[in-house]
């Protein structure tokens, strides 16, 4: 393993990765104190200070741990999710769907900021291939997150959205069953490629697609 291009990678992806983690994670507070619900606030992690987010082991050891075994092949992270209390929400099973979509959301938005960045500063002549990559790495992460998040299993986001959408009854009992076990069911599938090849990467297409499509006019204005 080439220590320099580890240490190179990180940096150009540290900034990023910070990001796109604390205002996911932000993004589902600030929703849910909006909705009536402020456990969140009240544990400090309503914030977009990194050090509240972030997990020792999920988004430094677990990660660093399988660049190394996989030789930067394989990657995969988490945060400190953020407490909510759906029962506190004024109207629970709608409100839900909002809290659960705001962390995606918000990396989308970030993912179209760096692709505005990135036109920028190649309209601008700036030539320095760290920067050019870092902007380049923030529309990545924040689209892989965006996308794999969105996965409608829980304990992911697109979990709680599917419960929320799903009549009351035997399909919510059934969620609510597997969802101890949700993370093992997801790094099963993300191991055997199910979630790469028939949800994350069709679903990242579609995002560069629409990125594209809406920094288009600033391209022809500047390239």
């Amino acid at each position: 393993m080439d220590i320099s291009n580890l240490i190179q990678t990180v940096l150009i992806y540290a900034l990023p990765v910070i990001f796109a983690i604390t205002v996911h994670e932000a993004a589902h507070g600030y929703v849910a104190r909006h909705f009536g619900d402020n456990t969140a606030e009240v544990m400090g992690r309503v914030t977009l200070n990194p050090v509240k987010h972030i997990d020792p082991i999920g988004t430094i050891l677990m990660p660093l741990m399988l660049y190394f075994a996989t030789s930067g092949t394989f990657l995969f992270g988490y945060a400190k999710p953020v407490p909510v209390n759906f029962g506190r929400l004024r109207h629970p099973k709608r409100d839900m769907i909002w809290v659960a979509l705001a962390g995606p959301v918000s990396n989308f938005v970030q993912a179209i900021l760096w692709a505005l960045l990135l036109v920028a500063m190649v309209g601008a002549g700036v030539t320095e291939t760290f920067f050019i990559k870092m902007a380049q790495g923030g529309i990545l992460v924040n689209l892989v997150m965006w996308a794999f998040n969105l996965f409608p299993l829980p304990p992911l986001d697109g979990g709680r959205v599917l419960a929320g959408l799903l009549p009351s009854g035997q399909a919510q009992m059934f969620l609510a069953r597997i969802e101890p076990y949700g993370f093992f069911i997801v790094m099963g599938l993300v191991l055997a490629g199910i979630v790469s090849t028939y949800w994350l990467r069709p679903l990242m297409d579609v995002g560069y697609f629409v990125i594209n499509l809406l920094i288009t006019p600033l391209k022809a204005l500047l390239l």
